[in-house]
């Protein structure tokens, strides 16, 4: 049986960048907490992760940088585009972060905004470690083999 697609579940932004730069570790699921006028915004699809990341300041998870358009029906009672946001994680989410940032020197990178399938914004996080000049050069040798390769067996057959 095919899959039933929810209305509700929708991609907003996506951080394509990060997988070049980055080496991802490991991926967590994170709530974010937004006002109103910021939902009614990423509603119509206007925002973009591709400059924001994550940190761990006073025990608690925050989203820095990250971009969400004014809402204009909003008026004064609309929000900043680029405040902070708290991502709600479990404690023990948060330690394991803290450890891996903290001791292994590791970073956390955004790289999916979008609504889950109850309409609820949810954010995926990678727990990253920076890529050097030589394995970015890897990767893109490896995806060009492997666009070589799909090439010459399309043709073989």
């Amino acid at each position: 049986m095919a899959k039933q697609h929810d209305p509700n579940s929708k991609l907003i932004a996506e951080n394509r960048q990060a997988r070049y730069h980055y080496a991802i570790e490991d991926t967590l699921e994170a709530g974010v907490m937004l006002m109103g006028s910021e939902v009614k915004s990423l509603r119509t699809g206007q925002s973009n992760i591709a400059e924001s990341y994550a940190s761990i300041e006073n025990g608690e998870l925050w989203l820095i940088n990250a971009y969400i358009a004014p809402y204009m029906q909003a008026g004064h009672f609309g929000h900043e585009e680029r405040r902070h946001r708290k991502l709600l994680v479990s404690k023990r989410e948060l330690s394991r972060l803290w450890n891996a940032v903290g001791r292994e020197g590791m970073t956390i990178v955004p790289l999916k905004m979008y609504f889950n399938d109850k309409g609820r914004v949810k954010l995926l996080i990678g727990l990253a470690k920076g890529k050097k000049l030589a394995d970015k050069r890897a990767t893109e040798a490896k995806r060009d083999w492997d666009r070589q390769k799909q090439r010459l067996l399309k043709q073989s057959f």
